[in-house]
């Protein structure tokens, strides 16, 4: 008998019935239920219809809910989800509910829910939100569902699946330093197509993906459903060391809670496909698709604006990446830079880390970004929104962004026409008025 990949031995962990084998059906329990202000509300609505109106959530304390889409706006539609929210939070006991207007507000819940240590590696988080793929980053069977199975998963406490195949991503040797996770990820989105890994696994690994930091695996995976598939990048010491800030317990106990899964050296794979990580270059993925990638250096686009945030860009390694190349340069954007930290740690984070005696804040507000938003971190105009959304573009189907965001669909944000880029892509361009390839300016 052949070996197993992380995925199959996760789903064997949780299996109630059936086969953790690709392509059987498989029943298998769920560690982490999560949602937020868009698919909340329906999902709660078909909760109460097929459950009962008095009935009960699997477990109060592993159904998280976090606001983070259309939250800073005074549309009213927007504001009544949240209150959904709030009624059924009260009404279940809900442990982990990070309301927009109480100290406890994250930000954007696929960086936050790590943060808050909700994500934890061998476990099973499912979400009504395409990019749950993102906790894959950490170890964990993570999936995107819609708002009926959403709400079957908070009553039942279970989901049932096809366990997925897989597909092997191995990058040897080493990312060059102006390589980040999103170009990584939007390199594979170019070579396999953005139905290359419909319904399946696609696992991480190799030298230069062990050597990217947490938040670079994040970017990574949270892009696998563009693909049409699901990310993980098995755990290692960063891992571990992350979760010893996110989580009140020990490494003794973290090791006594978790049981950290690998992939056997004999396990199966659909397909393998390896890179060079050294011979990577920054790359963008061109309208009006994330799988419409070339590297940056040979597009010619004019820009009107830049947008830096999101789950995909918005994180503290991002921002930092963008402030580099923003101090080196040492002068003003060429045109409207918008600013959105992805979650409260990243603005306080913003507001204490410094270059050269400067606060990557003040090193954004002295290139003239647009900081309206700083103290807001959400979605914001990542996914459209309401007329009022920061950052969205309204009514001008010709204007041109580079965005750190992680779909470029026609008016995704609103309007116009949308490059996804790196971070440092995304400074380097808001410089010069155009796509830009970063590397002239760094140093």
């Amino acid at each position: 008998m052949s070996g197993q990949n992380i995925v199959e031995k996760i789903i064997g962990r949780h299996l109630i019935k059936g086969k953790a084998e690709p392509g059987e059906e498989a029943v298998i329990s769920v560690d982490v239920l999560l949602t937020h202000d868009v698919c909340g509300p329906p999902a709660i609505g078909f909760f109460k219809k097929e459950f009962g109106e008095n009935a009960k959530v699997f477990d109060k304390e592993k159904v998280v809910i976090i606001p983070d889409h259309y939250i800073f706006t005074k549309d009213e539609k927007s504001a009544r989800n949240v209150d959904v929210l709030r009624e059924f939070v009260k009404e279940q006991g809900i442990v982990h509910f990070y309301d927009k207007d109480s100290p406890n507000y994250a930000g954007v819940c696929h960086v936050a829910l790590p943060e808050k240590g909700h994500v934890l590696p061998g476990s099973v988080i499912i979400g009504t939100d395409s990019h749950t793929c993102s906790h894959g980053a950490l170890g964990t069977f993570s999936m995107g569902v819609g708002n009926t199975t959403g709400a079957y998963v908070m009553g039942a406490g279970h989901i049932i699946i096809n366990t997925p195949e897989s597909i092997k991503f191995r990058f040897d040797k080493e990312f060059p330093e102006y390589v980040m996770g999103k170009d990584v990820i939007l390199q594979v989105i170019g070579d396999i197509g953005t139905g290359g890994a419909d319904f399946k696994n696609m696992e991480f690994c190799g030298e230069a993906i062990s050597r990217l930091s947490l938040e670079g695996r994040v970017s990574t995976c949270n892009m696998a459903i563009e693909a049409g598939g699901n990310g993980i990048i098995a755990p290692d010491e960063k891992t571990k060391e992350y979760l010893l800030t996110r989580t009140k317990l020990s490494k003794s106990e973290l090791d006594a809670k978790i049981e950290y899964l690998f992939s056997d050296p004999d396990a199966k794979y659909l397909s393998e496909h390896i890179y060079d990580a050294s011979k990577l270059e920054p790359v963008a993925a061109q309208p009006h698709s994330p799988g419409n990638v070339d590297k940056v250096r040979n597009i010619n686009a004019k820009l009107d604006s830049v947008y830096i945030g999101s789950c995909t860009g918005g994180k503290k390694e991002d921002f930092l990446a963008a402030a580099k190349i923003l101090h080196s340069a040492g002068k003003e954007v060429a045109i409207p830079l918008y600013v959105v930290p992805a979650t409260r740690e990243v603005v306080t984070f913003m507001e204490t880390q410094t270059l050269d005696g400067k606060s990557l804040k003040t090193i954004f507000e002295d290139a003239g970004a647009n900081m309206d938003s700083f103290y807001e971190p959400s979605c914001a105009a990542c996914l459209g929104g309401p007329i009022d959304t920061y950052g969205r573009i309204n009514d001008e189907p010709s204007h041109v962004r580079a965005s750190t965001t992680n779909r470029n669909f026609e008016k995704r944000m609103g309007s116009g026409n949308i490059y996804l880029v790196s971070p440092l892509t995304a400074a380097a361009s808001a410089l010069t008025g155009k796509l830009t390839d970063p590397r002239g300016f760094m140093r």
